[in-house]
């Protein structure tokens, strides 16, 4: 008798800084991470927003065709069932990276529309919460459906240590806060896709 495979969701996760020992990169990481080891039926693909060119319409070709880098990125968003996003604060907003890439992805037809999203963050004063904030407002345009908890907003630079210099998670309650996202994650992206 085969063996029944349960259905694997698939995720998306995009991160608003670029730098290399990123702290929101080290969340991702994380949370690829804790999907192999310790959740079952969602595994994360972390997509690359630097290669993007700057949104510029005149890119755009006729019938809504795109440059080659934009059309891969908003197709393996298109073929996913939910999306992790992570960004640092700048100025009480989201980084420019990640607000690029989703003006790329949102251009019509609108590749995020009615998919399941979590937001996490890492930086100074706030935890990027402002950016959380703003991601929110940002996604009703975009039709997306946030996990509402729980909040996982680190503040990076308070003790105790939260990573370490490679910017790799290394705080056990932001560990297991990032896991509970992650199930809410999964399980709105469920229930949307039963309905």
């Amino acid at each position: 008798m085969a063996a029944i495979t349960k259905p694997v969701l698939k995720a998306v996760a995009l991160c608003g800084s670029l730098r290399k020992a990123s702290f929101n990169r080290g969340l991702i990481r994380a949370a690829m991470a804790i999907c192999k080891e310790s959740i079952e039926g969602i595994e994360i693909e972390y997509l690359e927003v630097e290669p993007l060119p700057m949104l510029n319409t005149d890119l755009e070709t006729p019938p809504s065709g795109f440059p080659p880098v934009v059309e891969l990125f908003r197709q393996k968003i298109r073929d996913s069932d939910c999306l992790l996003f992570a960004s640092p604060e700048y100025n009480y907003s989201i980084a420019a990276p990640l607000k690029n890439a989703i003006d790329w992805a949102s251009r019509p037809p609108n590749v995020f529309a009615g998919k399941a999203a979590a937001i996490m963050s890492a930086g100074g004063g706030f935890g990027g919460g402002l950016a959380q904030f703003h991601l929110r407002q940002v996604g009703v345009f975009l039709d997306l459906h946030f996990v509402n908890k729980p909040e996982l907003r680190v503040k990076a630079f308070q003790p105790p240590l939260k990573f370490d210099e490679n910017g790799d998670l290394i705080d056990q309650e932001t560990y297991d806060i990032l896991k509970q996202l992650l199930l809410s994650l999964k399980n709105l992206s469920l229930h949307l896709k039963s309905n």
